[in-house]
């Protein structure tokens, strides 16, 4: 079931691109393990001093800026030449970052996608040229021309979110029924739909028994995205459905925020309508929710160490230079719309007041907020 909810989002979202951008079918076999050039990097293995590219998407969240440090540093460290760039210009300036990265002859470019359906030139020229592509945080969907998946599990993330949401609310009153509201990411963006399902994977069985009503109606993942990942949108959407599900001394139990920034532009709205806080959910750690979890505003938040992510996608591209096969733990579960790609999937965990300073105690920057 698992495995299904991963590919019927990637599909989705895949297709929601092709509409809207006019691509053209790729012709998706779902079952292929590899493309064009698939795996030369990885069997002959490359000079320890190659052009290693790192194409970041836009800086939307804190760790996204944590990642640039932590890949320049790693990189560096490692012997590496890092090329790490970030396309805040959008998706037309991470094509042409990819493709520069070609032209210096980079033997693995790691890609965070703005928006992964948008990339198949650019990676299909990298394949041809004989580099590894690595999938940073974000499949790369509908494209042959992807090696390895790297991220945390964000499947489980949603569920865990949709989890906390649950807990915090009978934490707070004990029986319900409970008045929600639903919010996701970007369309553009994978993960997405994907924290969507995961979420809903454990909210739905409640909304159908009547545990929870989501009072505006608007249940669909359309319905409930968040274009760009943008705060105010967020806080937007959130005063328009304030103003018209919420009149007077209208309830409202708990919120599904499936990051930190989206996470504290609700609550804001809240704070503005003269609203109780409901229980919001988040993601990312970002230093500003945590205070607010410990100060008790916001309730959760999900745990993914960058520090992690970026140090074993490092790893993997060591063990590509030596011409070994990276680590991967799951290839079966993350169909881009044309093939299986071969997954790394790390453990996030769900942070709330309660095991702060354990989840934290580690982490030289969060650790302190904690105390």
């Amino acid at each position: 079931m698992r495995a299904l909810t991963k590919v019927l989002a990637v599909t989705a979202v895949a297709g929601l691109a092709l509409t809207g951008c006019g691509r053209s079918d790729s012709g998706s076999t779902g079952d292929s393990t590899s493309g064009s050039g698939s795996g030369s990097a990885a069997a002959s293995g490359f000079a320890k001093d190659a052009v290693i590219g790192i194409s970041l998407p836009q800086k939307t969240s804190e760790n996204w800026v944590l990642a640039e440090k932590l890949f320049n540093d790693g990189l560096t460290s490692a012997g590496f030449k890092g090329d790490v760039q970030f396309a805040n210009g959008g998706v037309s300036e991470q094509q042409n970052q990819i493709q520069a990265m070609v032209t210096k002859g980079a033997k693995v470019i790691v890609v965070g996608a703005i928006d992964g359906s948008q990339l198949g030139t650019q990676l299909k020229a990298a394949k041809e040229s004989g580099a590894t592509i690595i999938a940073y945080d974000r499949l790369l969907t509908n494209t042959a021309d992807v090696d390895y998946y790297i991220a945390y599990d964000n499947f489980k993330v949603g569920q865990l979110q949709g989890q906390a949401l649950l807990d915090g609310m009978m934490a707070k009153k004990p029986n319900g029924p409970y008045n929600i509201e639903l919010f996701a990411g970007s369309p553009d963006d994978n993960n997405a739909k994907v924290f969507f399902d995961g979420a809903m994977d454990v909210l739905k069985p409640k909304i159908a028994d009547g545990t929870l009503k989501v009072v505006s109606g608007q249940t669909d993942f359309n319905q409930a995205v968040t274009q760009g990942w943008k705060a105010e949108n967020a806080q937007k959407r959130m005063d328009t459905l304030l103003a018209a599900s919420y009149p007077g001394d209208t309830a409202l139990d708990g919120v599904l925020s499936p990051n930190d920034t989206l996470a504290r532009a609700i609550i804001t709205s809240v704070k503005a309508a003269g609203k109780p806080i409901p229980v919001v959910t988040g993601q990312d750690s970002e230093v500003e929710s945590v205070k607010s979890i410990m100060a008790g505003e916001q309730y959760s938040t999900i745990n993914k160490d960058t520090r992690t992510l970026v140090a074993d996608t490092i790893k993997m591209v060591e063990a590509l230079q030596k011409g070994e096969k990276p680590n991967v733990n799951d290839e079966k579960s993350y169909n881009n719309g044309v093939k299986v790609v071969p997954a790394n999937l790390l453990a996030p965990v769900i942070v709330t007041k309660a095991n702060a300073a354990e989840a934290y105690a580690n982490d030289p920057t969060l650790s302190p907020l904690t105390k």
